[in-house]
């Protein structure tokens, strides 16, 4: 499936571009016109999740949103370093590339905790954070999850399960709903086309093998972005990060709201994706 032709129509051009990045191709859209929001996807994720924001934020702001390296559509390098900090690095060196100073961040799950560390890294060049059910240090899931499944023992069966990975990968898609009836057509097959390409469990696994040194990064890191003015968004059946995980990250900021959508999972972009839109527009242009 083509995400350019998923996209609902727009009165903008999606531009789909690719650009070098630390030895690799990343594959990326680009959306709109206006001041500039970069759109990070999730783990298991790629721009494909945000098929329905680009549309609505096309009007007023200038859209990228990348396939991070080893993800979606761009190059999977052999040996790539994927701690938070250097995904972080690689955030930034592609706002270099599309020569982007400065830009509201949003990111989803694994893709937010990377938001909030490039913007440590680099507080002068983040206007806004809108992050959803972030990966976060309170987020126990995560925490006793990472190890686990990236230890000696299952990580193998995790590869020896690639081959099948169109039932597992639907399977797992399916959980991150808080009401599957809500999948719309295409959505499970546009999350699984890149995983026809080998390597995308061998970069998932990658992530979590410093999934808990990462955590205690990211805490270190949260009191240099605690002036950023951020938006929370959490569906209240999230399975995978936990919903009481965010009234601690809240905390953390100086000015954030914490907004929760009432019987949706971890994906509120593909559960609700009109009231996300309406919320993460009103935030953008506060």
């Amino acid at each position: 499936m083509s995400i350019v032709s998923a996209i609902p129509s727009t009165d903008f051009p999606i531009e789909e571009q690719w650009t070098a990045l630390e030895g690799g191709r990343v594959r990326y859209l680009r959306c709109g016109s206006g001041p500039p929001v970069i759109a990070l996807h999730g783990l298991m994720g790629y721009s494909f999740s945000w098929r329905f924001l680009i549309p609505a934020l096309a009007p007023s702001f200038t859209v990228f949103a990348p396939d991070s390296l080893g993800t979606g559509f761009s190059d999977r390098p052999a040996a790539m370093d994927n701690c938070q900090s250097a995904c972080a690095e690689r955030f930034l060196a592609f706002l270099d590339a599309m020569h982007v100073e400065r830009a509201d961040f949003i990111g989803s799950s694994h893709g937010g905790a990377i938001c909030m560390r490039a913007a440590a890294l680099a507080p002068n060049r983040v206007r806004r954070l809108v992050l959803v059910s972030p990966v976060n240090p309170w987020s126990d899931r995560g925490r006793m999850l990472g190890p686990f499944l990236s230890s000696t023992v299952i990580s193998p069966l995790f590869r020896w399960l690639e081959p099948l990975t169109g039932v597992t990968h639907s399977a797992f898609l399916r959980r991150l709903f808080g009401d599957p009836r809500r999948i719309r057509p295409g959505t499970l097959e546009g999350y699984q086309a890149p995983f026809a390409r080998p390597g995308g469990f061998e970069h998932g696994l990658s992530v979590l093998k410093t999934w808990g040194r990462d955590l205690a990064d990211l805490e270190a890191a949260l009191p240099r972005i605690a002036h950023i003015p951020t938006l929370l968004l959490w569906g209240d059946k999230d399975t995978a990060v936990n919903p009481r995980s965010a009234e601690p990250l809240r905390r953390q900021f100086r000015d954030c709201r914490l907004i929760w959508f009432e019987g949706v999972g971890h994906v509120p972009y593909e559960e609700v994706p009109d009231d996300f839109n309406r919320t993460v527009v009103a935030f953008l242009k506060s």
